[in-house]
């Protein structure tokens, strides 16, 4: 069973958190604020954390800063009602692996968590198996049944986080931020054609495909029947 720690500072807000993870098969733990929870970590493992931004003590920026440089592979979700770009930009940049404002869907954090810790799990196998489909990280190629395409870094890349995260909508901000860095000059051009070319390379590929989600970026999905 995984362990999630949920650090939120209202307590009707923690209870429910944890509430909703225990319903759905997790252990839950809770901390009051960023001191708290660094606390719990020393004292047992913990698979990922779920932490709120504004708190007493040690905000959520901080504490992620603390985490990433102790537990440099834990999952880590912000949940808070900041909505601004550059909140959410900050919380990247202090090493958050993903975002969420508050008032949280409950639904969907559940999947947002099971997905990050999909993904932690690839990054430490370093490789990824969709449907018989496997993407080798070291190798940057893509292989089935006797098939394998070399691909350049950054396509690479790309395919990786959209197929580590089936039925995802990642806005165009995030995809470039994340594969070329937020000081890159890159473009939604370069994005847009980075794309069409992952397209064409699997085109006759049936085990997934690249949608583009109008208005909002582009998402990975999974063809069932494959």
């Amino acid at each position: 069973m995984f362990k999630i720690l949920v650090v939120e500072d209202d307590v009707n807000t923690r209870k429910l958190l944890c509430a909703v993870l225990k319903q759905n098969g997790f252990e839950a733990l809770s901390a009051e604020d960023g001191e708290a929870a660094l606390e719990v970590m020393d004292r047992q493992h913990v698979d990922l954390v779920v932490l709120d931004l504004m708190m007493p003590n040690m905000d959520g920026y901080e504490l992620t800063r603390h985490l990433r440089m102790a537990w440099e592979s834990l999952p880590i979700l912000m949940v808070t009602a900041k909505q601004e770009p550059q909140d959410k930009r900050r919380g990247f940049l202090a090493g958050t692996d993903d975002y969420m404002t508050k008032p949280v869907d409950e639904e969907e954090m559940v999947l947002r968590i099971k997905a990050l810790l999909r993904r932690a799990q690839i990054a430490h196998d370093r490789r990824l198996d969709v449907g018989g489909v496997v993407l080798d990280y070291d190798a940057l190629a893509v292989s089935r049944e006797g098939d394998m395409v070399d691909l350049p870094q950054k396509e690479f890349q790309l395919l990786f986080k959209l197929l580590s995260y089936p039925g995802i909508i990642f806005t165009r901000l995030q995809l470039m931020d994340e594969i070329w860095g937020m000081d890159s000059e890159t473009d939604d051009h370069t994005l847009n054609v980075h794309v069409n070319r992952l397209r064409d390379r699997f085109r006759d590929w049936p085990e997934f495909e690249i949608v583009t989600v109008r208005g909002l970026g582009y998402k990975a999905v999974k063809n069932s029947e494959s």
